[in-house]
């Protein structure tokens, strides 16, 4: 079974929706895209993450990485341990986006994946909003490359993936509520 078909819950032969069949008892059907993003572009940060703690790819070398990727010098690069942190971070991130929208998982309504997901989503909007003002009014001493793809990618990024996982949270808990009050 992909993820897509993980996330979106089961489906009748002919690809349609089964009513009744629990795909529809947890959030609808753009709560569940919003959650296929957001989940694809943690796992694809995290994969990059991963990569970057032994290579400093698509760049040509360490000090390129260091200056492009982290604004960083390249003696002041994280240790690979703190790197690989990150990646496994941005994968359990991962997971509590897609246990959040899962109306079959009983995890889905615990305290601890919905406090992970407004976690996440308040440490992606505050990364995101702060390296836009940071690098936006040349806050930092980071080098031009950094500031520039910070404002074009890093940030943005962050914010959407924040985003995202704010509409998911608070759509996901005004469900059950709701689902809830009615029983």
């Amino acid at each position: 079974m992909n993820l897509v078909a993980w996330v979106l819950g089961p489906a009748g032969d002919d690809g349609t929706r089964q009513p009744g069949s629990g795909s529809t008892a947890g959030a609808d059907l753009g709560v569940r895209a919003a959650a296929i993003a957001a989940s694809a572009g943690l796992s694809a940060a995290g994969a990059l993450h991963a990569v970057w703690a032994f290579s400093p790819w698509p760049l040509d070398s360490r000090a390129d990485y260091a200056a492009v990727v982290v604004g960083v010098a390249e003696s002041q690069l994280p240790s690979r341990p703190l790197t690989l942190t990150v990646a496994g971070m941005l994968g359990l991130a991962c997971w509590l986006v897609v246990t959040g929208v899962r109306p079959t998982n009983h995890l889905a309504a615990s305290r601890l994946v919905r406090g992970g997901l407004w976690t996440l989503c308040g440490v992606l909007l505050i990364r995101g909003l702060g390296g836009l003002i940071v690098s936006g009014f040349t806050l930092s001493e980071a080098p031009a490359e950094f500031r520039h793809w910070d404002l074009l990618l890093y940030s943005p990024l962050c914010i959407v993936l924040g985003g995202l996982t704010g509409f998911v949270t608070v759509r996901v808990r005004s469900r059950r509520s709701n689902s809830g009050s009615r029983a």
